[in-house]
């Protein structure tokens, strides 16, 4: 296992170097600039200001030096929009609200997705069966931006309940409904693979002969069918928890929390590059940490995967 981690570690390395250097040149292959305005600036303005920031320079080198600041530094560079703030500051300030409520609608996700399933395939073709399999369908189709303004218009103009909007740092009244709108999709998603793993797992031979037993239903399904059941929720779960810290981007701007979602909305706007790199590398390396989260998980479930 160690051996494997190590492995992935060095995989990683340069999957981070290559998402750099081709997002890079992406960004900088598209028209325009982060200093063209609607009146262009005088020449002598618009090449000090590409001489300050270094974009005066062959690309190559701009590539190279931004790659020894990370890698010496970890300086992902001043932004270009917000003045006198480099890009660390602002993810250090946008990223603990997003991880937040990212965390919170994780765990809300599982939970309640996990449990919606395995009850749903315990009770086959029951009242609950139905109407797990009617809520998962209903969650499904209504992904963050539906859910949103419908959350706002229902708890927020009409009962008056939660506030619109805001942070104020981290009281639960604001938690509340980003949290739901960002859940509600993933949780779906997540109960309907539990109950389809948990039907196979249950029709199984190994669990017939639990039963042939005599051993309570309760200790079967919690003892013996829960944990080779998890294994397709846990391939799911790497790229959802990711999926939730990037899908955030419409909680930010509607909710107004004050979260990565929004610096990165508003520098594609600008064409802030540094901090449109810095956000994309930070979600690549969400990516890679935890599809190795979910693998190393795979192998403790089920002691017979070997890597």
């Amino acid at each position: 296992m160690i051996a494997y981690l190590l492995r992935r570690i060095a995989v990683a390395v340069p999957t981070l170097l290559i998402l750099i250097v081709v997002s890079y040149v992406l960004m900088y292959a598209a028209p325009g600039g982060p200093f063209d305005t609607e009146r262009a600036l005088p020449p002598e303005v618009m090449a000090n200001l590409q001489r300050k920031y270094g974009l005066d320079e062959p690309l190559a080198v701009q590539i190279w030096r931004y790659l020894v600041a990370i890698v010496t530094e970890f300086d992902f560079g001043p932004s270009f929009q917000y003045k006198d703030q480099t890009v660390n500051e602002i993810v250090a300030q946008g990223f603990p609200v997003t991880l937040t409520y990212g965390a919170w609608s994780f765990a809300v996700a599982v939970l309640v997705g996990v449990s919606l399933g395995i009850a749903a395939a315990v009770r086959h073709n029951s009242f609950l069966d139905y109407l797990a399999v009617g809520v998962s369908v209903g969650a499904q189709v209504l992904p963050n931006f539906v859910m949103a303004p419908i959350l706002t218009l229902v708890f927020t103009l009409w009962l008056g309940w939660l506030p619109g909007g805001g942070w104020q740092g981290g009281q639960w009244p604001y938690v509340v409904m980003p949290v739901i709108a960002l859940s509600t999709s993933f949780m779906a998603s997540i109960a309907r693979i539990a109950r389809s793993s948990m039907l196979e797992v249950l029709n199984a031979n190994f669990i017939r002969t639990a039963r042939a037993k005599g051993l309570p239903g309760r200790r079967i399904v919690f003892r013996h069918a829960l944990k080779p059941a998890m294994l397709p929720v846990i391939s799911y779960l790497g790229p959802a928890f990711v999926g939730m810290i990037t899908g955030s981007v419409v909680i930010d701007v509607f909710f107004a929390t004050g979260g990565i979602g929004q610096f990165f909305v508003n520098s594609a706007l600008n064409r802030d590059y540094p901090v449109i790199m810095g956000v994309t590398i930070l979600t690549g390396a969400l990516i890679v940490a935890f599809n190795l989260l979910a693998d190393l998980l795979y192998a403790w479930i089920d002691p017979r995967i070997r890597y």
